[in-house]
């Protein structure tokens, strides 16, 4: 509900007890593929951009008052073409998001702050991964809500993450998909055409769906998310936390090109993985069975802290609908990088925006979003079978 106390943005408080989540109805998720639902591509065009404001001290130690300003610096580059949609533990909280983003020269007509409690700030994997279908001419919007356990139990609590897709379901009036299995939205990129590219490390990791095999989770991602080809890749990079995530190597640029980070030290423990990966992709083809377009991108020199080597690259970018952001650290391969995506993306603005900061928590720029792609409506189920489980 509005909230006289923020007359530039509005703060949406969710309408319900968090312990309630059994008032969203759920639907069958084996009928999302046959009712026509598909993962759009990032660079199709976005509603909004969602974002999970930072407040967990601990994720970044000694230097969490860094953290914000990126976040602002984050909102501006984005909101100029699309809303940006911001979870809020609280409402003092959302005052002083309002408060930075005014400072920061925000367009907060472009803004609209959401009262959902969050573990976290990494929003690219505890939102809700949307789907969307034409029917007779337009295009609805569904929503699949996956489980979320902090990649494989490894930072408890994360029952308020867990719950992020329920609230926004509720906030945007639509039932949830709910496949009961745990997935990132980091962990999986598509062209939008039918090609999904992941990792054996995570997908396959027991901390996230144990007993499942390979086959299953090829089942559930066709059905869930509409695609019909999955490229598996081996290993990510080291310090990655989430057991190897896709969206720090290897991204779809259109629908038939990928940019791959390489590592061109073979001194450097990341060279052997990411050689792999490139190896992979040379031979893998996508949905027509067409050999993929393969765009090396370097990575940047290790960025360590007191705990070990960060996971830093420059593939963890994001896609607006009119600008790139692109995480960048202070290093010498930095305006190459920017240079490559430049090329890769003729008709957007490429940005900078520097992640030494944020890395230390153990993620960049497209780890904290989530895009939710336009529609003309969202979708409505005529197959509710059963109250969503919390």
């Amino acid at each position: 509900m509005p909230t006289p106390t923020l007359p530039d943005a509005t703060l949406t408080k969710y309408a319900t007890p968090h312990s309630a989540l059994s008032a969203v109805p759920s639907v069958t998720p084996a009928s999302l593929a046959s009712l026509g639902f598909r993962l759009p591509a990032e660079w199709e065009p976005h509603a909004a951009t969602w974002l999970s404001w930072p407040h967990n001290h601990d994720t970044w130690p000694d230097r969490f008052s860094a953290i914000p300003p990126v976040f602002c610096a984050l909102v501006q580059a984005v909101c100029p073409d699309e809303q940006v949609n911001i979870c809020v533990k609280d409402a003092e909280a959302g005052q002083q998001v309002r408060v930075l983003l005014i400072h920061a020269a925000v367009d907060m007509s472009r803004v609209r702050l959401y009262e959902i409690p969050t573990n976290d700030a990494w929003a690219r994997d505890h939102c809700p991964i949307f789907v969307t279908r034409q029917v007779a001419g337009q295009v609805e919007l569904g929503l699949t809500d996956w489980l979320f356990n902090t990649w494989g139990g490894k930072y408890p609590p994360w029952d308020l993450d867990n719950a992020v897709p329920w609230h926004i379901a509720t906030q945007l009036g639509m039932p949830r998909f709910e496949p009961g299995l745990v997935l990132e939205g980091g962990s999986i990129d598509v062209n939008g055409c039918g090609t999904l590219l992941t990792t054996e490390s995570c997908l396959l990791h027991p901390n996230r769906n144990p007993g499942l095999s390979r086959k299953d989770i090829e089942a559930a991602l066709k059905s869930c998310l509409g695609v019909r080809k999955i490229l598996w890749l081996g290993e990510g990079i080291v310090g990655d936390d989430t057991d190897g995530h896709v969206d720090d190597i290897v991204r779809f640029v259109n629908p038939t090109t990928v940019v791959c980070a390489v590592e061109e030290d073979p001194h450097d423990v990341n060279y052997r993985a990411l050689q792999d990966n490139m190896s992979r992709l040379q031979r893998l083809t996508d949905q027509d069975d067409q050999p993929l377009n393969v765009v090396r991108l370097p990575m940047p020199g290790p960025v360590i802290a007191a705990d070990g080597r960060l996971p830093a690259s420059y593939a963890n970018f994001y896609i607006g609908n009119s600008v790139v952001l692109v995480p960048t650290y202070a290093d010498a391969h930095d305006q190459r990088a920017l240079a490559i995506l430049q090329d890769c993306f003729p008709t957007r603005r490429v940005v900078g925006i520097p992640c030494t900061d944020l890395v230390l928590g153990l993620g960049a720029i497209h780890c904290v979003t989530m895009q939710q792609p336009a529609a003309d409506r969202v979708w409505q189920s005529e197959y509710v079978e059963s109250p969503a489980c919390g």
